[in-house]
């Protein structure tokens, strides 16, 4: 063993930022560590070559730059939830681990909620600003209390159930909205579910929000959003800075629509120009959700943890881009991985996201291996960018499981039609699908139960309409006026009815989306942007 411990001695850390002393303590353990805390981007470019591992938190932006300067490179450790600033597909293709904190600021960023959530009903940095400037205004910062009023929560996994436990002490009323968490997790909560933002938008006395950033949230909360919640509500934002149209916030606060807003982060950060300050009713705080003494030593501790694993052969349960499974494994499994993944996204589409049961079936001779890693990827791809956290095949079923969604596994080494087979079911939702060709390219077989053969791709249409004449020529005619490629389609028929998968080169327009769904004889019509 001693031998062992000696041997990892040539293995060098760089820590980038600040870490807690506890995770510094733990890596000198087995590793030589060497502090850039203060190097500049040049310093960093210049010297990171020959370091096994870059430990950074949120400032240093391990860009491919870094990357390709960083030879030596083999693992990336952030001390902190999610890895914005790391270029994940650069250091894939390197073949460099990168892992994360995951969780370690959640109890802490829900206590910083419940903090900005108690300072805008009581005025309490207003009133603070106003007795040290030297005027008693007693009457003027009166405030409300919460006991009885609701409190909207946009964002229901491990950081929203956190704030709405909280709340219900206060005495709150609590309203979540969020389809990627089943129905059971709401009443084993006390949380009243809601089925659309809107209705979260017209119940809460106070609404915060507690989403990943992902194409689909950036200014989820808009002009539109506002202008939909109640007269006097107040908004509080400790999640991400680009979920909030700061200058829209400022004209409902400003028109007096809404009373306040507690915010914590900005779309750009250092920020210290913001359309919202000074604003009576807005408390603001610079990016503290995390900046607590335990949540920090959380994070040190735990990334150190991740970062030993990887180096000295264990588990690295927080990997956002290496599966921990055997090569052996991995070569056999591999390629059905991207068709798991891109399927559960999709069912994700076609369901809205009410995924709770899902069913996994296997069919042919990949039903004879251990198909839990595939079940799993099925599983990351419903969640992909629909929670606060990165989702990888290792941390995917607790997220799953935090949520209250539940899955079936079945396996059938007979099938009909194809060599492999996945079919995934939820409710009336069916999906089914194979690879093909030598570079294992995902396709569908069969969707909603209809027939239809066509390659996955990111960007997709699925219409369910009346088999009437024309459907087709209508479709083509309203996505090229929009300038919007069709690049494949496929069509299923039954019983009088039909199915028409496209996949496009561009994400359909909100405008044609809306002409597509507005044609006669159409039942369903979903659009998909994959991930990916």
């Amino acid at each position: 063993m001693a031998n062992d411990q000696e041997s990892y001695r040539d293995i060098r850390v760089l820590i980038c930022e600040p870490l807690a002393e506890a995770g510094v303590a733990l890596l000198e353990q087995h590793f030589t560590v060497v502090s850039g805390v203060g190097w500049t981007r040049d310093e960093l470019l210049a010297r990171v070559d020959g370091f096994e591992v870059l430990i950074v938190r949120s400032a240093t932006k391990v860009n491919a730059e870094i990357i390709q300067a960083a030879g030596s490179l083999r693992v990336i450790g952030r001390a902190g939830t999610g890895v914005d600033n790391v270029d994940v597909e650069a250091a894939t293709r390197r073949g460099i681990i990168v892992c994360n904190a995951a969780g370690s600021n959640a109890l802490s960023a829900a206590e910083h909620t419940i903090a900005l959530l108690l300072a805008q009903a009581r005025n309490v940095a207003q009133a603070h600003a106003a007795l040290v400037d030297g005027r008693w205004e007693r009457a003027k910062y009166a405030g409300i209390e919460l006991d009885g009023k609701t409190l909207g929560i946009l964002g229901f996994g491990r950081i929203g159930q956190m704030v709405a436990e909280r709340a219900q002490g206060l005495g709150m009323h609590v309203v979540a909205y969020d389809p990627y968490v089943a129905e059971g997790r709401y009443r084993d909560t006390g949380v009243e579910r809601a089925e659309t933002p809107e209705d979260v938008y017209k119940a809460g006395d106070f609404i915060t929000i507690h989403l990943a950033s992902t194409p689909e949230t950036r200014g989820f909360i808009n002009a539109a959003a506002l202008a939909s919640m109640r007269h006097g509500a107040r908004l509080l934002n400790v999640a991400r800075g680009d979920l909030v149209d700061q200058d829209a916030l400022a004209a409902a606060i400003t028109s007096g629509h809404l009373a306040g807003a507690g915010i914590d982060v900005f779309p750009e950060e250092p920020c210290t120009e913001s359309p919202l300050f000074g604003l009576p009713g807005v408390v603001v705080t610079p990016h503290l959700g995390a900046s607590t003494a335990e949540a920090q030593d959380r994070a040190g501790i735990a990334v150190a943890e991740q970062v030993t694993a990887a180096l000295t052969g264990g588990v690295v349960s927080s990997a956002v881009n290496i599966p921990a499974v055997s090569a052996q494994v991995l070569e056999i499994i591999g390629p059905y991985l991207p068709l798991a993944r891109e399927m559960g996204q999709l069912v994700g589409v076609l369901s809205g996201g009410a995924v709770s049961p899902l069913r996994i079936e296997f069919e042919g001779e990949i039903a004879a291996l251990d198909t839990r890693m595939l079940s799993t990827a099925v599983i990351a791809g419903v969640l992909a960018g629909h929670v606060d956290e990165s989702v990888n095949l290792v941390n995917a079923s607790s997220l799953a499981e935090e949520r209250g969604i539940e899955w079936i596994d079945s396996s059938s080494q007979q099938t009909h039609d194809y060599r492999n087979m996945l079919t995934l079911t939820c409710g009336e939702v069916t999906v089914s699908g194979t690879t093909i060709g030598t570079t294992s390219r995902p396709r569908l077989t069969g969707l909603l139960g209809f027939d239809v053969e066509i390659e996955l791709d990111q960007n997709m249409a699925i219409l369910r309409y009346s088999d009437v004449p024309g459907v087709i020529g209508r479709v083509g005619s309203i996505l090229g006026e929009a300038g919007v490629n069709i690049a494949h389609m496929a069509v299923g028929r039954r019983d009088g009815d039909a199915l028409m998968a496209l996949t496009v080169d561009s994400p359909v327009p909100a405008q044609a989306q809306a002409a597509i769904h507005a044609l006669e004889g159409f039942e369903r019509v979903w659009f998909a942007n994959l991930p990916g």
